[in-house]
């Protein structure tokens, strides 16, 4: 597991998968900047490792992590690597909106997931350590989650606050819920994301504290 991950070109096509969507073969060689011939061997063996499953439809090969525990695996490994400072402008904002909020495969991961899990935690919706409250299952349900939901919940290392944010059921419900509402949106193609007006409203329209800063 190690040997795969320690390819920097093997890492950079998992850490884009982190988005929770399955990518072509040609789009992950075109963002881990190398040939399309040469991610074919390098998705193969992440397969195989069972880090990574794949999707035939036609002549496109489409390729997603395996679950999210290995998206749980990525984060925390990042979580414990070295603090190393962006280069560049550009460089910089990218990691300043990664930072601010994104999305940890099915769940909201940076400053914005950790302050809906602290909020959460205000209204006693989860525990401190994250377990759904009997208050809490009364209130998620009310938002059309499912109380059967398997590991309803758990906790996920943030990466870039070192604390843990809100996973599994749950936190997927949701992160799938902010999208429908419109209340978060993607920063271009990438994992990043941004609380809209409307999702500023519906975080105080929940009960949450401390609306997060844009």
């Amino acid at each position: 597991m190690a040997g795969l991950l320690a390819d920097s070109t093997r890492a950079a096509m998992c850490w884009a998968l982190l988005d929770g969507r399955a990518w072509t073969s040609r789009e992950l060689a075109l963002h881990a900047g190398v040939a399309a011939s040469t991610v074919s061997e390098h998705l193969t063996r992440l397969v195989e490792g069972g880090l990574l499953v794949e999707h035939r439809q036609g002549r496109h090969r489409y390729v997603a992590l395996a679950g999210p525990h290995v998206a749980e695996l990525l984060e925390a490994m990042a979580a414990f690597g070295p603090r190393v400072p962006p280069r560049g402008l550009r460089a910089a904002a990218v990691s300043e909106a990664m930072a601010r909020g994104r999305t940890c495969y099915d769940h909201l991961a940076g400053r914005l997931g950790v302050a809906l899990r602290s909020g959460l935690g205000d209204l006693g919706v989860v525990s401190a350590d994250l377990a759904i409250t009997e208050p809490g299952e009364v209130w998620l349900e009310k938002l059309g989650f499912d109380p059967g939901e398997r590991r309803r919940s758990r906790a996920c290392l943030d990466w870039t606050e070192r604390v843990p944010h809100l996973a599994g059921a749950a936190g997927a419900f949701l992160c799938a819920m902010f999208f429908e509402r419109g209340w978060i949106r993607r920063i271009g193609t990438s994992r990043a994301v941004v609380l809209t007006t409307e999702g500023e409203q519906g975080w105080r329209a929940l009960g949450l504290p401390g609306v997060p800063a844009a």
